[in-house]
This record gives structure tokens, sequence and C-alpha cells, in this order.
């Protein structure tokens, strides 16, 4: 008999029928007017991760929200993801109290506001701003056309048909695909993804439970992280050079190569190589040694360069 309770799975059952940790971030939408106005949100997650020439994620949220309301209009937006800080975590609240006009939620906002990358690179264009508290800021695109959402509107009520996974998705709510167009990281952050996690370089990120009751929005501090090490479990040798030695006909691996393979999980040993030869035959590269190896697995080699 299993020691759990049933418990009942009712609407927006991620806090009314489970405790679900999520970031804390601030969503910026441009309203009408064309200023920017930030709503609370922390239902968005990572969507395309690899193996497309962009990078995406999900935001869901109410289609009566300002929010949807800005992303509908001008398909632009910035989430900016706001330390752990119980001052930042209470103006976070009013901010995401729903039914308030864009006016009145900037109306005494004490973040401060500043130009992102995209307005850097298009000073013609009018993009969302982004907080200059926050610790990163993803700027984002509606990609409108999945779904055949691209003749969503703004609307006072919506009575469907309704999409599957993007734009207006149910009388009440409404999905975005967010194609990641660029992020902003403060600088000792940066630092620590480029140059190497250590415990000390991560940034204060508070975890919050979304709504839970009629009474409080629930918020958990920041503890310093504690790494445990990937178990051990290599690859036989002779099986990396096997399949290695059958990745291409012209691109091949040299003994050393293959060495360092061996900590590759079986089941993306063949993912790994195929990438291996997509970046051997973009650089002209017919033999792939340690050396080559080193490049191949440091992501953020030009980065590195450009320091």
């Amino acid at each position: 008999m299993s020691s759990c309770k049933n418990l009942r799975i009712v609407d927006n059952f991620y806090q009314t029928s489970a405790f679900f940790p999520m970031p804390t971030i601030l969503i910026g939408t441009l309203d009408e007017k064309g200023n920017t106005s930030f709503g609370s949100y922390s239902l968005r997650f990572p969507y395309y991760i690899a193996g497309k020439d962009y990078y995406a994620i999900i935001l869901e949220c109410r289609n009566s929200s300002n929010i949807c309301k800005g992303i509908l209009r001008t398909g632009k937006c910035s989430l900016n993801f706001i330390p752990d800080n119980k001052k930042y975590f209470k103006e976070a609240v009013r901010l995401g109290f729903p039914g308030d006009t864009p006016e009145e939620k900037m109306k005494g906002c004490i973040f401060h506001l500043e130009d992102g990358l995209r307005k850097e690179s298009d000073p013609k264009g009018n993009y969302p701003k982004v907080i200059s508290e926050a610790f990163q800021v993803f700027e984002c695109t509606w990609i409108k056309e999945l779904d055949n959402a691209q003749d969503d509107k703004v609307l006072e009520e919506y009575n469907g048909p309704f999409h599957n996974f993007n734009g207006i998705t149910s009388p009440h709510g409404a999905h975005f695909i967010l194609k990641i167009d660029k992020i902003l990281m403060k600088e000792k952050y940066y630092n620590t993804i480029i140059n190497g996690v250590k415990a000390n370089g991560f940034p204060n990120v508070p975890v919050d439970y979304g709504y839970r009751d009629s009474t409080n929005f629930w918020c958990s501090r920041h503890k310093k992280p504690f790494k445990e090490p990937i178990p051990e479990h290599e690859v036989d040798i002779q099986s990396v050079k096997y399949a290695a030695n059958r990745a291409d006909d012209v691109v091949k691996f040299s003994d050393d190569a293959c060495q360092m393979m061996v900590k590759i999980p079986r089941v993306f040993l063949t993912m790994v190589l195929k990438g291996c030869v997509k970046w051997a035959k973009e650089n002209n590269c017919t033999l792939i040694t340690s050396k080559e190896m080193k490049i191949i697995n440091d992501k953020r080699a030009k980065e590195k360069d450009n320091k």
C-alpha cells in the first residue's frame, strides 16, 4: 500500500495540487503607448534546446493579462531573472496582481530600467527595456507562425477555435513559443560560465511556489549550491573506436581523440560523433585528434578568445 495520499488534481494544478518550484521572473512587454511594463510569471520552460537553428522557451499565461496582450501586439518581450531579495520579491508580488493597468503597475516601480542588447543593435526599433537589477535577461521574439497563431489578436473574450500549443489555447489561457534572441548576463556570472563554474560564482536565485492560498505568495531563500561528482562510467575504448571509424567515410578519429570520449554515456555517443563530424567538415578537417576535440568540447572558445 502506498504511503502517500491521493490528492485531487484541480485547475492550476502546479500550485493548487503540488509543490512545484519555479524561477522568479518579471516579463517586460510594450503597452499600447510603446512603454515598458512588467508582470510576474514563473511558468516558462525550455522548449527547443538543441538541433534547431535557434533556441526557444515556452511561456504560459492568462490570455487576459497585460503580458499576453503585449506579446500579441508586438511579439517582443524580456524575461528578467531577479535575485534573492525580499524587497524585490515583494515588488514582484505587487507587479503580479491581476487587473491593474500597465500604468498602475509601473507607478512607483522600484526597479531601474535600461535598454537591452536588441536596442543596441537596432537603435530605431522599440523593444521592452530590461531590469538593471536582474542577474540575467532573455530578450525574446514570439514565433507566431507555429501552430498557425499569426492571426491571433487582442480580444476581450476568446471563444475558439483554439490552438494546441502556441497563441490562444483556451478561453482563459495562452502559450507563447519564444525565440531567445539574446541572453544578457551580469559580468560576474558571465565569467563563471565562461571560465568554469564554482559555488561562489552562482547568482542568488530565489525559488517561488506560486499562488498557494488566498493570502500569500511563497518564496524560498537562496542557499549556497553544492556539487556532486558525476559517477565514473567509462565506455570501453574499443567500442568508441568502432563507432568512430563508422561515423563518416572521410572524417576519421585518432586514438587519443577516442580516448577523450570514453566517459560519454553510450546513448549519446552517436550524437556526439555526428557533431564532431559536422564540425570537421565545416573546418576542412579530415582527422580529428585530441587537439580538435578540445576545440569542439569548448563551446565557449570564441567568447574566451574575444575577452
